[in-house]
């Protein structure tokens, strides 16, 4: 069993069917519905959840002029390969 802090517990609804599926998996499993949770959840954040986050951070650096405008980068780039094609 895992040590890691756990949070107050919470309610949520879900549509039955993929409560249903939740369960079958736990029972499958031999494991909890909420270590199914937990793991769907885990697996969101690492995907969905962090693109989600990165955007809002690379909004946030736009936001405070810390960006270049793509003008200026293809120039630079088509300068590059230019030179390197000399």
């Amino acid at each position: 069993m895992s040590n890691r802090e756990l949070s107050d517990p919470i309610t949520m609804r879900l549509p039955t069917d993929v409560l249903a599926e939740m369960e079958e998996i736990a029972a499958i499993c031999g494991r909890t519905r909420s270590w199914v949770f937990v793991r769907a959840l885990k697996s969101y954040l690492a995907a969905e959840g962090r693109e989600i986050i990165e955007i809002d951070r690379a909004r946030r650096d736009v936001e405070a002029g810390n960006g270049h405008d793509l003008d200026d980068v293809i120039d630079e780039l088509e300068g590059i390969v230019k030179g390197a094609a000399a």
